[in-house]
């Protein structure tokens, strides 16, 4: 953290943490304050991204790292999203470059939601670019599974698969005005939720393994990244439905179920534990799901469908959070690694989607910031 930063952090984190104390919020920070500057913003995205730019992930197994798998691809979604709220051209050629070198291909396992996230950032740029090239081969894959289709409960077992398959069907659906994208979009997902939704808790299992798991403090397992990874799905799909979707307003409800769920379960330092109804067995705080969810929180806030007064205190008190996990080279930290539930995690402790899931939040809040300029 440069001095600069450190100095912004200390006095703001005060307000902060005094503010969320305040039932009522009436004290809670503004975006004037200094570390919600649009500077500040885009030099800590810059410092975040440069560095995962220079070390990207190691890992080598499938679905992973190679190289068009998840990992990368989960943070080529912070990449592009940068890229649109900055305006800066070193993240639009950084995902071009990435997606170049992946020849602009899914993964090589065609019924698995991992092997879809990349398509995210190849309709993004084809967005800007317009070149069919760039999307020919997750078009071509979507539509085998169309005319093969599968139940969403299937396909779609664990609830990480709504942050990697959905966002990218509903770009292909507005990319091409076909329409079968949107509707098997939606019978993929309700499916899913069906099975994977806790309705009275307002919160995801992870897969159907956790349905009768407790903490070894007898409490239900809810996982944070697991449950960061839907609503930044939610946040990421949205705006590509059309605005008289048939399903559209299911989307933004269970949005805001979630986050009436969640926001309680923030940590005091303004991050979420792994396990989301048990700190006391993962103590620890977590960057990736918190970023996640600080990104959907923001998202929902700037497009109206979650209350300004409510939820901006929560987005505040996790953004300094975040920024608090940054190391000086701009790795961030606390960030658990590649699992199928809550772990243990270590300040030292980075992973790719980690850098994405900030890189989303620090653009929702960017944007927000930029408005108020």
């Amino acid at each position: 953290m440069t001095p600069l930063r450190n100095s912004i952090y200390i006095l703001t984190i005060i307000g902060v943490f005094y503010a969320c104390g305040s039932p009522d919020h009436s004290d809670a920070p503004t975006m004037h304050d200094a570390l919600f500057q649009p500077p500040e913003i885009r030099s800590v995205m810059a410092d975040v991204a440069g560095y995962q730019f220079k070390f990207p992930s190691k890992h080598k197994s499938v679905g992973r790292d190679f190289p068009m798998g998840w990992v990368p691809a989960s943070f080529y979604t912070g990449v592009m999203a940068a890229y649109h709220a900055t305006g800066d051209e070193i993240y639009l050629n950084a995902a071009i470059e990435w997606s170049e070198d992946n020849d602009w291909q899914p993964g090589p396992r065609p019924r698995h939601a991992d092997d879809h996230a990349a398509g995210q950032t190849y309709l993004d740029i084809y967005a800007i670019n317009s070149e069919p090239r760039m999307i020919e081969p997750i078009k071509a894959t979507f539509d085998s599974l169309i005319a093969h289709p599968v139940v969403g409960r299937e396909d779609w077992s664990w609830c990480d698969a709504l942050f990697m398959a959905p966002p990218t069907l509903a770009r292909l659906g507005a990319a091409t005005g076909d329409k079968q994208y949107f509707d098997f979009l939606h019978d993929m997902y309700w499916d899913t939720a069906d099975y994977l939704f806790d309705r009275q808790a307002g919160l995801w299992f992870r897969d159907q393994s956790y349905f009768y798991q407790r903490t070894t403090n007898d409490k239900q397992v809810y996982w944070s990244r697991g449950n960061g990874w839907v609503m930044a799905g939610i946040a990421r799909l949205l705006p590509f439905l059309p605005e008289k979707d048939k399903k559209r307003d299911w989307y933004v409800q269970l949005l805001k179920t979630m986050a009436t769920s969640i926001a309680p379960l923030q940590g005091d330092d303004g991050l979420w534990r792994s396990s989301l109804l048990d700190a006391d067995e993962y103590p620890a705080p977590e960057t990736s799901g918190s970023g996640f969810i600080c990104f959907a929180l923001m998202w929902g806030i700037n497009n109206g469908y979650l209350d300004f007064e409510t939820y901006l205190p929560i987005v505040a008190k996790a953004w300094i959070g975040l920024n608090g996990a940054i190391h000086d080279n701009g790795m961030i930290g606390w960030v658990q690694p590649i699992g199928e539930g809550p772990e243990k995690v270590t300040y030292d402790d980075t992973q790719a989607y980690g850098a994405g899931s900030f890189l989303l939040a620090g653009s929702e809040l960017l944007i927000h910031a930029e408005r108020l300029k």
